[in-house]
């Protein structure tokens, strides 16, 4: 495969996005990591407390929580990504129930990044655009 440059990955995620609606649409995305290290780590915790949180909210309507394997970050357990439609997708690491929460309050209703817990936050390019999620 010819190396790509930064214009040409780029328009590649452009067109994922187009073609599979990453960040698009009207729900929430979250996905929790549930590789032995994040169920090791709390990710069961993390898990549970997002789904009485978003049952408490009353946003199951609004929301897609699923599990996901390994996420490759073992040393930042448990993590959980959230896209929600119009914000940046963003993973969050060490997510204990207690953070589990304050995530569904502050970035999923009140629409806010919650610092502390940031790992991945997306390209500047992406944010400068507007666009509403990283391409993957």
């Amino acid at each position: 495969m010819a190396k790509l440059d930064r214009a040409a990955l780029r328009r590649y995620r452009d067109e994922m996005e187009k073609k599979y609606g990453a960040g698009s649409g009207s729900r929430v995305r979250i996905v929790v990591g549930m590789g032995t290290c994040g169920i090791a780590a709390g990710a069961r915790e993390a898990w549970e407390e997002i789904k009485r949180s978003v049952e408490e909210f009353g946003i199951q309507s609004e929301v897609d929580l699923t599990k996901t394997g390994c996420m490759g970050l073992c040393q930042v357990e448990p993590t959980v990504e959230i896209a929600v439609p119009g914000m940046p997708t963003v993973i969050y690491s060490k997510v204990t129930a207690e953070v589990a929460k304050r995530l569904v309050r502050k970035h999923i209703i009140e629409k806010t990044m919650v610092d502390g817990h940031i790992l991945d936050r997306p390209a500047i390019d992406i944010v400068a655009a507007g666009k509403s999620a990283r391409g993957a």
